[in-house]
């Protein structure tokens, strides 16, 4: 059953978007540079992007354990939706590399890329626009490997 939203709501979503999005900017996360300097392994790679993890991780996983997990209700009374699932299927797998490796040639990931459209780039948008098309494929797709 879908809960009624109320302005309480709309605001914390914005509020969590806007500090995302800020942290998104300091750490370097929008730049497709610094990111391909992460995932270069075996060439000048940089680890800068590995700290940003840790600290998120870092405030993240105390948070999961101390509060969430010990609550059925968020702050707004909501209820909360932990996901159960701990196999790996087939589709998991395909996502999972279909997202690395569009990571791995562009640079970027969605949260960073809906950030990066405030600055207006050809190139972003198009990475938008063909992100949202991937959206809207993938359950097309997928209901095809239901049916095999």
């Amino acid at each position: 059953m879908k809960q009624p939203t109320n302005v309480k709501t709309y605001l914390s979503a914005l509020a969590c978007g806007l500090l995302m999005g800020l942290g998104l900017v300091i750490s370097g996360m929008v730049n497709p540079q610094k990111v391909i300097g992460f995932l270069d392994l075996f060439g000048h790679w940089d680890p800068s992007l590995a700290f940003v993890m840790a600290g998120a991780l870092a405030v993240y996983a105390p948070v999961y354990w101390l509060v969430v997990k010990r609550r059925e209700k968020s702050a707004l009374q909501q209820t909360m939706q932990i996901p159960v699932r701990t196999d790996l299927d087939c589709k998991l797998l395909i996502g999972a590399i279909l997202f690395g490796i569009g990571w791995g040639l562009a640079g970027i990931c969605p949260g960073p890329a809906l950030t990066l459209l405030t600055t207006g780039e050809s190139q972003i948008v198009l990475f938008v626009v063909a992100m949202f098309a991937g959206f809207w494929l993938a359950p097309k797709w997928l209901s095809l490997l239901d049916k095999n």
